[in-house]
């Protein structure tokens, strides 16, 4: 029987032309990821990156009391390993999966050398495309250190629910309150308070760990700012972006 899963399910290898994506194919590993697993330890060296299809990672940064804050999630727009094609090998932040599904996953040498490719007078479409991510996360981090500073956290809830929605292929999320704390540096009972006036406005159904979005448009014109200056950037950069 066949998959159904698919590389092309991530976009990033999707925007990629057939040469360049026929050499990554037969290196392209399918995995399943559980809630809570760790893709990336801080300041440990990566031996692969990880393309999400159907799930969330969260990138934390971890304190040395065990407090903790997000400063990105990735899906199947990105892919965990950034630092790999950087030239850093390593960073000082946790990917840890938020929602259960599937990536594909690549060994780590085979990215670097795919990503050194020269085309011509230029470098092949997957450098180029995994600059332009790059860019991204930037942009998501630095809007992520912007909004925890100045909005709200029913405002930064919704945006967060938001950018993970925009990386699943369903208006539904399975996430406890204690997770979405982790991500977004607060105490429980704040997430609990935040949820709960989204679920009164009619916004969200939460049960148990598991969030549906019944509102869409309330959500974003409830949201701050983030949002739209990370989802704007993201089409800028990311959409269309094969270079052909």
């Amino acid at each position: 029987m066949p998959s159904p899963h698919d590389p092309r399910q991530n976009q990033l290898l999707a925007s990629l032309p057939e040469d360049e994506y026929a050499r990554l194919l037969p290196n392209l590993e399918l995995i399943t990821v559980e809630l809570s697993d760790v893709l990336r330890e801080s300041g440990v060296q990566m031996h692969h990156v990880y393309f999400p299809i159907d799930s969330i990672v969260s990138v934390l940064y971890v304190l040395e009391d065990g407090a903790s804050a997000g400063v990105a999630v990735v899906g199947n727009e990105g892919i965990i390993g950034v630092p790999l094609f950087m030239g850093g090998e390593t960073m000082p932040g946790r990917a840890v999966v938020l929602s259960a599904g599937h990536a594909y996953r690549l060994k780590a040498e085979l990215l670097k050398e795919e990503f050194d490719r020269v085309g011509g007078r230029r470098k092949g479409a997957l450098h180029n495309v995994l600059l332009r991510y790059a860019q991204v996360r930037l942009t998501q981090m630095a809007q992520t250190a912007v909004c925890n500073r100045h909005h709200s956290l029913d405002q930064q809830l919704c945006t967060w629910l938001l950018l993970s929605l925009d990386r699943l292929p369903s208006n539904e999320l399975m996430l406890t309150h204690e997770l979405i704390a982790n991500m977004l540096g607060v105490r429980r009972e704040g997430v609990t308070e935040a949820a709960g006036n989204l679920q009164r406005a009619g916004l969200i159904e939460y049960q148990r760990g598991h969030i549906t979005v019944l509102d869409r448009p309330g959500l974003e014109a409830r949201a701050c700012e983030c949002y739209a200056v990370v989802r704007a950037e993201s089409d800028r950069l990311l959409q269309g972006s094969a270079v052909q």
